[in-house]
């Protein structure tokens, strides 16, 4: 069985093309990549698997549960880290990430909500309010009220924008040993170094449509053999990208 599953997706609002007939399988245990420029439909794609949107046309599934006919199944088996820093004012930290377990109808959570805390540097400010908490800090509390109900799929939309170097390498060091233990991972970001040391495969998007999709060692490769020296992520990126205006 897949962990997600896009089959002939695509999503118009109005006469904008936001994506454009999307086919992709992301199996289980993969830690996957999803890039493109901003405005290529990555969060769309997102808001897609979370039910935020609707598509306009086909399909998608979480763990082979339809994300519209299925949705509280697909809900249970999702955490997802958005990019906007939404967080309710009135708790402090604690209480939203037992708040957040009881969406999910999960009780005596304290010993998993004490591991989260404690790999993302959130333990010493368990009792402050949501609203005293730098931007860095409501970000690590975005991520830990995804993984609070241990979702078997994990997706990271732009995780570590505008963060620190001590949570990036907090956040995956334990996001890798998730993967590690089975959890399918899903990340758009814009720091590629980050795909290139993380991610096994790695789709490109653009306008809508994907325009790569590969391992990140044939991605590499391609670089390395068309100019006969070492690349890296960006080098493949750019290339793609004006190999894709180009044509």
């Amino acid at each position: 069985m897949s962990a997600i599953e896009f089959k002939h997706l695509s999503k118009n609002y109005g006469s904008l093309l936001a994506l454009d007939d999307i086919n992709l399988v992301i199996e289980e245990g993969e830690f996957f990549g999803l890039l493109g420029p901003n405005g290529a439909g990555k969060t769309t794609l997102i808001s897609i698997l979370a039910g935020l949107c609707r598509p306009t046309t086909g399909s998608a599934t979480v763990m082979g549960h339809d994300v519209q006919a299925d949705f509280r199944q697909a809900r249970r088996l999702l955490g997802i880290v958005p990019q906007e820093l939404v967080f309710d004012p009135f708790f402090n930290v604690r209480e939203t990430l037992e708040f957040q377990s009881g969406y999910f109808g999960i009780k005596n959570n304290g010993d998993w909500i004490d591991e989260v805390m404690h790999h993302l540097g959130l333990t010493d400010k368990a009792q402050k309010n949501m609203r005293s908490l730098s931007g860095g800090m409501k970000r690590r509390v975005l991520v830990a009220q995804a993984l609070v109900h241990r979702p078997p799929v994990i997706v990271l939309d732009e995780p570590t924008a505008g963060v620190d170097v001590e949570l990036r390498q907090s956040l995956w060091k334990f996001i890798s040993r998730l993967n590690q233990e089975g959890h399918t991972i899903v990340l758009t970001t814009h720091y590629l170094e980050e795909a290139e040391q993380l991610c096994h495969r790695i789709a490109m998007l653009k306008k809508g449509q994907i325009v790569a999709l590969d391992s990140t060692a044939n991605l590499l490769a391609r670089v390395k053999n068309s100019d006969s020296k070492e690349g890296d992520l960006e080098d493949v990126f750019m290339q793609i990208m004006q190999e894709e205006s180009s044509s």
